[in-house]
């Protein structure tokens, strides 16, 4: 796998959040508002579950909501990193198919947080080329912009998990 070559000025979303199949969602901290400005994303109680891949004071969710956080770069993950993103898709899928609603968030929602819905997806039974092209028609063509991303998910977490590992 190689490291992520350096990428050029991304625009920020137009929306917070985006559902990507029902119920199942992905967002960012920051987005684009109605004036062109960045807006901070909060989350209130919208969501049965929040999936937080890079977590900033301020951004929710409120009391009771289910929240789990994970923080990983927008970059090369190590195993460990790798195993996280693998739980926490799973508990997206296992909390959707329950009937939950969930929001799976990064910063902008286009990387870390494409990387778990996509793996999310897949584990119901898409290909990886179809979960990609799914969540860049349903929430930017800017997500999973990251290659290094992608090539993790053609591969499969589970053996690029393994591949990591052996790297270390």
């Amino acid at each position: 796998m190689r490291a992520r070559r350096k990428q050029p000025d991304v625009p920020a979303p137009d929306s917070p959040w985006s559902e990507i199949v029902p119920g199942l969602w992905m967002g960012g901290h920051e987005y684009a508002g109605r004036s062109g400005e960045r807006e901070f994303a909060v989350v209130r109680d919208e969501f049965d579950l929040v999936l937080t891949l890079l977590r900033l004071p301020g951004h929710g969710p409120d009391e009771g909501v289910e929240h789990h956080v994970w923080p990983i770069p927008d970059g090369p993950l190590d195993g460990t990193q790798l195993a996280g993103v693998m739980r926490l898709a799973r508990a997206a899928g296992e909390a959707r198919d329950a009937g939950r609603s969930v929001l799976v968030r990064c910063y902008h929602g286009y990387n870390r947080s494409g990387l778990v819905i996509a793996h999310a997806l897949i584990s119901a039974g898409r290909t990886a080329d179809e979960a990609i092209r799914l969540i860049r028609s349903r929430r930017s063509p800017w997500a999973l912009h990251n290659e290094l991303f992608v090539e993790y998910l053609q591969t499969g977490l589970a053996t690029a998990r393994l591949l990591e590992e052996l790297a270390e």
